[in-house]
């Protein structure tokens, strides 16, 4: 059994779309409550502790578990929103448990338990720029071939046929996005994909931003797979739109200023335009990772250092564009769906610097040397494609592909205190000191 998901486009009529509009609101609500009354216990607390009040006579801390936050949803929702029993009960769940994820996250990110970037403490939702959304896990849910069935909304039209034959719907989730409302049904499914078709045969992926991918196999077969740059073709166009709003009147919140038509229309068209370079970078990402397992058994990447690579401005956006996280992490849950092997390079393993025929490490090599010339065997290499054939071998010997490259990052060079000659004035030079493994910094 595998645990997939169905996006669907709906069609609903004016009614039910202010029904969806009620509950997602209901669960910024819900998720706003909850946020206050735990920031008004904590500096509360805080607030009391600067008296030098012992800790135990603090005010009593609260729980943030998501059974606490909803059972003290239920005794205060009469008087926070005396309208609640107009919508579905999920849709007030739905904001206390992500309220409950985000408190976990932080507190997980300060104490070390969560991996990657720091965590920030959440903040209050806004009406104007939170993205509507909510999530069904109890009551009437189903999926018709024509019709999505949700609770307390009913039966709402679909803008494709459905089929899900006979999967076990877990939730729904409903979202508005891109001027459209769309719903992801989360299922249980039994699925059999077939294997690979040269399951013995491994592939190394070099991917950048000229080409989106270098692929070289084991058996020395190399192609390329060019970068479609679906954001840097609607650019002109998306700029163009983008204009056409700024021109027209928008909503203002100082002065209360609603929106006028022409500003709704031009502000979707502008949606429509930017959803289309999604939808069209999705559908390229999928089909080169689905190419890539069910054709070779094992598939070799580069873990990408992407947060320091967007730093750079002049090639932030193009790295936003090409995707490389996503293209890894559609690999992994691809690689597991064939039974095919995901094997991961380190970040500091020199693919692009190590000469694929005789093994030199070259010393240092600029972005800007695509091609270059091997000191040692005088082979002329290609940076991208070399780069592919490493990493093809480095999963036929499990380690790197001649035994060596950097392992770490190089630190700079350290200032070394000399003696001062008799007679001469002499400045501190910088030198290298050599470390246990013999090389030096």
């Amino acid at each position: 059994m595998t645990l997939l998901a169905y996006r669907f486009a709906l069609d609903p009529t004016p009614r039910q779309e202010r029904a969806l509009r009620a509950h997602t609101g209901a669960a910024r609500v819900a998720f706003n409550w909850g946020l206050a009354r735990v920031m008004a216990v904590r500096h509360q607390r805080a607030a009391e502790a600067t008296y030098g009040i012992s800790e135990a006579d603090l005010t009593p801390s609260i729980s943030w578990s998501l059974y606490s936050l909803r059972k003290d949803w239920n005794a205060a929702k009469n008087e926070v929103a005396p309208w609640w029993a107009e919508c579905s009960k999920e849709a007030f769940n739905t904001g206390l448990d992500q309220l409950a994820r985000a408190l976990k996250n932080w507190t997980d990110s300060r104490t070390g338990k969560r991996k990657g970037k720091p965590v920030g403490f959440p903040r209050f939702r806004s009406k104007r720029k939170a993205r509507p959304s909510t999530r069904f896990t109890t009551g009437a849910i189903r999926c018709e071939p024509t019709h999505a069935v949700l609770p307390r909304i009913g039966r709402v039209k679909l803008h494709e046929r459905a089929d899900l034959g006979d999967a076990r719907i877990l939730s729904a989730t409903v979202r508005f996005e891109r001027g459209r409302w769309f719903v992801a049904f989360t299922v249980e499914q039994n699925v059999t994909r077939p294997a690979p078709t040269r399951p013995d045969v491994a592939v190394g992926v070099d991917l950048g931003i000229k080409t989106l991918a270098v692929a070289a196999t084991d058996t020395d077969e190399t192609f390329e797979v060019p970068n479609p740059r679906h954001l840097g073709k609607s650019l002109r166009k998306v700029r163009r739109l983008s204009r056409a709003v700024s021109r027209r009147q928008g909503p203002d919140r100082r002065t209360g200023q609603l929106p006028s038509n022409r500003w709704r229309r031009a502000d979707a068209a502008r949606n429509r335009a930017l959803g289309r370079v999604t939808d069209q970078r999705k559908d390229a990402l999928h089909k080169l990772t689905t190419g890539l397992v069910s054709t070779y058994g094992t598939v070799v990447v580069e873990d990408l250092h992407v947060a320091g690579m967007v730093r750079n401005r002049r090639l932030a956006r193009h790295v936003q564009d090409a995707s490389f996280a996503e293209i890894r992490r559609q690999l992994a849950y691809k690689t597991a769906w064939r039974g095919s092997t995901l094997i991961v390079a380190d970040r500091w393993f020199a693919s692009s610097k190590t000469c694929s025929a005789c093994g030199a490490v070259k010393a240092k090599l600029a972005l800007s040397e695509r091609v270059w010339t091997c000191t040692t065997c005088g082979t002329v290499l290609e940076r991208d494609v070399n780069a592919a054939v490493n990493l093809a071998r480095l999963a036929a010997n499990g380690a790197d592909s001649n035994g060596r490259g950097a392992d770490q990052k190089t630190g700079p060079a350290r200032r070394v205190a000399t003696k001062r000659q008799p007679g001469k004035r002499q400045r501190g030079k910088t030198g290298t000191v050599p470390t246990q493994d013999g090389t030096a910094t």
